[in-house]
């Protein structure tokens, strides 16, 4: 048989040439220790999700925690040190926690595993990060307060699991230590309180104190300054929400102020945010990916109290984890997947203004003990024992007072 017809077959073969795509640096960072961070989370939720969920966390978990040590790490060692090590905290109780507030592991991972963005210092001198989409904050920590971490765990849990996620407290996702060149860093992982895409206009931190409660010259003199009590009483504003609201609002902070009166915690905080919508054509103009110090705060991230997910069971679609502002509410600008924390405003007896308010209860590490007592000894002879006011006082005084001003200063 002749071989002619095979061979001109063959030579009529097209070739086609297929372009290959080389996957994008992984965990890629100036900062050794936030490359680390990235590789440790990524590698902490994929070996958990081959781990299966216990139907009631037991006493030993709020003590667990995973190691990892990686030496001589040859792929990706042009980003990664090649000597680390990763240790994580209660894993099991922080997965729970995160299902419970409706975060899937891919989610959180698309957030946490590109670099985040360094942001202004807290003045304890911890340092703070604002993952890239904005969603998620990673402050540093000292011993001391990995220490009452745990201590808070344990009681943190059961009450976020009695509300179901339904808080203002701060949403805690995850802690780790993490040790590049023999430092050690420990760090938490949080919800951010504002908005990626809503420029905060105006921020307070209110305690229900007016005793030295004002901003000082040099912090009214930043872009977006953190005011406080005396300044929201001078700029007579009140949280225009509407009854309704009112009541689920103070429902939720009373709860979350008796917990932690029950822990004898005080000197925490209201952080509120003020995003006002008729200066939204403004922002729009500069572009929505512009890096602001206004899309974040360091003070910590408080809970979904009015608008919770349907189900942390329930998968939400992909096209949802995106920002579309044509499908978001209020003038296009609340997004009920992210901005969990937003509550739009309504006309009021004393504001006609068009409002985005963010609300969260941040500082809540702080227990009433030896030192608070000293300092609150020491307002006591400075201003007298007549004077109302002083912001270290017990922790049910400080409560009923923090519910009196935040319950008058909303309508």
């Amino acid at each position: 048989m002749s071989q002619a017809p095979i061979m001109e077959g063959q030579s009529k073969t097209k070739t086609k040439r297929f372009k290959v795509k080389h996957p994008k640096k992984k965990f890629q960072s100036r900062e050794p220790m936030l490359s680390v961070f990235m590789w440790g989370v990524n590698h902490s939720v994929r070996e958990l999700q081959h781990v299966h969920s216990p139907v009631m966390l037991m006493p030993d978990d709020f003590r667990s925690f995973s190691k990892i040590k990686v030496d001589h790490y040859a792929f990706n060692k042009e980003n990664l040190p090649s000597h680390f090590k990763v240790k994580e905290y209660c894993p099991l109780v922080f997965r729970n926690l995160r299902e419970r507030f409706g975060i899937h592991d891919e989610d959180f991972l698309a957030s946490l595993i590109k670099c985040p963005k360094p942001k202004e210092a807290h003045k304890s001198g911890a340092k703070c990060y604002i993952s890239h989409d904005g969603i998620y904050v990673i402050n540093t920590l000292s011993t001391d307060q990995v220490e009452e971490m745990h201590c808070y765990l344990k009681h943190y849990h059961p009450y976020i699991v009695e509300r179901h996620g339904k808080t203002l407290l701060p949403q805690y996702l995850a802690m780790y230590r993490l040790t590049v060149d023999s430092i050690e860093t420990y760090v938490v992982v949080m919800r951010n309180v504002f908005s990626s895409h809503m420029r905060i206009h105006k921020k307070y931190d209110l305690k229900g104190s007016t005793v030295e409660r004002e901003a000082s010259e040099k912090e009214k003199e930043k872009t977006l300054p953190t005011l406080k009590d005396n300044d929201f009483l001078a700029d007579n504003i009140k949280i225009s929400i509407g009854e309704e609201a009112k009541s689920k609002l103070l429902e939720t902070l009373a709860a979350d102020v008796e917990f932690l009166a029950k822990l004898n915690i005080m000197d925490y905080s209201l952080l509120l945010g003020i995003h006002d919508l008729d200066r939204i054509d403004d922002d729009l103009e500069q572009g929505e990916d512009e890096d602001d110090e206004e899309d974040y705060d360091s003070g910590g991230s408080g809970g979904n109290a009015l608008t919770p997910p349907d189900s942390p069971g329930t998968p939400r679609q992909r096209d949802q984890r995106t920002f579309r502002r044509t499908n978001s509410t209020v003038n296009g600008c609340i997004n009920p997947e992210r901005d969990i924390y937003a509550i739009p405003s309504r006309p009021g007896p004393s504001s006609s203004s068009r409002n985005v308010y963010f609300l969260s209860i941040v500082d809540v590490l702080t227990h009433y003990g030896m030192k608070k007592a000293a300092a609150k000894a020491a307002k006591t002879v400075k201003y007298g024992s007549g004077v109302e006011g002083i912001s270290t006082v017990e922790p049910d005084q400080y409560a009923k007072r923090f519910l009196a001003f935040i319950s008058d200063a909303i309508e």
